[in-house]
């Protein structure tokens, strides 16, 4: 059985199974650190499951808003076009949480906080904590991983 650990403090996310470390991919978490708390831009900590897979057969840098795909498919003539925009591409691995009052239920719940592994323009550095509070990847790595789960797939996010 699959199951996913990510370290913040290292800024990767490990498959493993059945204990043995398959592979592993850089990452880029919140600029604002750790924290559970709704609004806070925050990366949340704790046991987590993937509640939905978002985006199976998709190209390569299909944008997506709320979850949805746009049409759009990202390019530098998109980004020079939006500038601020927080890019949501290629797809889109939504979590929940598992402890309640930690990251489940209430103003701690990050399927509410629409927490997602998702993948980020290949201009974005990874290893380094730059996002909203979502976890970030290149998009090959994405679709690797997303070959490899299915929605109820654990993930561990640690310090």
């Amino acid at each position: 059985m699959i199951e996913l650990k990510l370290s913040l403090s290292q800024q990767r996310l490990a498959v493993l199974e059945g204990g043995r470390l398959l592979c592993s991919y850089p990452v880029s978490t919140a600029l604002n650190g750790p924290g559970e708390q709704e609004g806070s831009g925050c990366t949340p900590r704790g046991r987590h499951y993937i509640r939905a897979c978002i985006g199976d057969d998709l190209p390569v840098n299909a944008v997506f808003v709320g979850r949805r795909f746009t049409g759009e498919i990202y390019d530098s003539g998109l980004a020079a076009a939006h500038p601020g925009r927080d890019w949501i591409l290629t797809r889109i691995l939504w979590l929940c949480g598992r402890e309640p009052g930690r990251n489940r239920l209430g103003t701690v719940d990050t399927m509410r906080r629409f927490v997602y592994i998702h993948g980020t323009p290949d201009s974005e550095p990874m290893g380094v904590p730059l996002s909203h509070g979502c976890i970030r990847m290149r998009n090959d790595d994405l679709l690797d991983l997303f070959g490899r789960v299915v929605a109820g797939t654990e993930i561990l996010i640690e310090d």
